[in-house]
């Protein structure tokens, strides 16, 4: 076999823009991976439903980040932002970057965000959390998505980047249209331009911190980097903006998924809520499979610089390979009972954090706001009663809840 067969679904929009779909996806993931488990879309891409192929993409350096590496017919003004910025070789975010500056601009930041380091800040991550639901115990009420999901990781990241915490409030509107851009040629011209400001009220806010830390630094991520470019190494403006941004973006949006998308899973089983409580030593393995069973990002790309063979599926140079991680993550082949929420399963082991080079960068930070978060909510409370059904987001890539409202006592 050389090629993939072409299924009615056409391109991946199609599959977005079903609200149905987008509730529950996983039907639909189920029948293409049976039917056709690499499935190469009209417009050339190969969408991937099966944990082995998505894993063997991910770990390839052959596969790139870099859309300059995409071959596409199509007009400039039709292209996805990332591809145009690739074309006029202007790409700077680390998520699009092959090393070596990949590997450069990572090793910058990396030191900040090893578990140890990280397992460090525990205490203070689960006093902040404290402080939010002592709230709730005083109204009765709680959005788990706003309240707690956003609360408290963007309180988090602000700390570690140096971000005065009374400026917080500003951020989740413009990370929401900002993270929008990530879904590409999905998007209406309104929700792209939207995200494009969002985008530059970021840049323009950091601007400001910079010039701030670099006449007085403190003992935070943003000075730490300032001090890095002024001690010479090979770290551009444009370069130390692109970081701060996406950390910042990274670092509370899909922590908020993950916290919202794993309380909804508790409650709709009360069973593993019911466990999670009776054995709180279980939060680490429960985390892991929240991430696994309705994770915070739903896919990744890469393009093959050089024509690749996956699972006998040949993928020319040019063209992009997409992991469907959330269809990966529920593949009876790799899991048993996949579309079961076990929160002591053996062996969670996902793709959420994506896989080699590109490994999510925060997942340390994620794992400890999740596993506290979560585990201060269901034994702070022992009732959690919703009281609005979820509604997810009008997001694709990054896969979350508008809200999750409870009553609690």
């Amino acid at each position: 076999m050389t090629d993939a067969a072409l299924d009615p679904i056409e391109s991946l929009a199609a599959i977005i823009r079903d609200p149905a779909i987008r509730t529950n996806p996983h039907p639909t993931y189920h029948r293409l991976r049976s039917e056709t488990p690499i499935l190469r879309l009209a417009q050339g891409e190969f969408l991937l439903t099966r944990w082995d192929d998505c894993e063997a993409v991910l770990r390839d350096t052959r596969f790139s980040s870099h859309p300059g590496h995409r071959i596409s017919d199509l007009p400039m003004e039709q292209r996805t932002i990332r591809e145009q910025a690739a074309a006029s070789g202007d790409v700077s975010t680390l998520l699009f970057m092959d090393p070596p500056d990949h590997t450069r601009i990572r090793s910058l930041v990396s030191k900040a965000f090893t578990p140890r380091r990280i397992e460090a800040l525990r205490p203070h991550i689960a006093g902040i959390s404290s402080a939010i639901l002592d709230r709730a115990a005083e109204t009765g009420h709680l959005d788990v998505v706003q309240d707690l999901g956003y609360e408290l990781p963007v309180t988090v990241i602000c700390e570690l980047l140096g971000v005065p915490l009374e400026d917080r409030h500003m951020f989740g509107p413009w990370a929401n249209d900002a993270s929008r851009l990530l879904d590409g040629d999905t998007l209406s011209p309104e929700q792209n331009n939207a995200g494009l400001l969002a985008m530059m009220q970021f840049v323009q806010y950091f601007n400001g911190l910079f010039e701030e830390r670099r006449a007085r630094p403190t003992d935070d991520l943003v000075s730490a980097l300032l001090a890095v470019e002024e001690a010479g190494e090979k770290l551009s403006e444009e370069e130390l903006r692109s970081i701060v941004v996406l950390l910042f973006i990274a670092g509370h949006e899909t922590t908020m998924n993950l916290i919202g998308n794993g309380t909804a899973a508790l409650l709709a089983h009360p069973d593993q809520l019911a466990r999670l409580r009776s054995d709180p030593n279980l939060i680490g393995g429960a985390v892991e499979e929240m991430l696994r069973y309705d994770g915070p990002v739903h896919l990744t790309g890469r393009t093959a610089t050089c024509d690749i063979e996956v699972a006998g599926v040949t993928i020319p140079k040019g063209q992009a390979a997409i992991t469907l991680l959330a269809a990966a993550n529920r593949d009876p082949a790799r899991f048993d009972r996949p579309d079961d929420l076990d929160i002591a399963r053996s062996d969670p082991r996902h793709l959420t954090f994506s896989h080699g080079i590109h490994y999510c960068l925060g997942a340390a930070l994620a794992r400890v706001e999740g596993q506290v978060a979560i585990l201060n909510l269901v034994q702070r409370f022992e009732r959690l009663e919703l009281t609005a059904e979820p509604l997810y987001r009008d997001h694709f890539i990054l896969r979350g809840l508008t809200a999750l409202e409870v009553d609690v006592s």
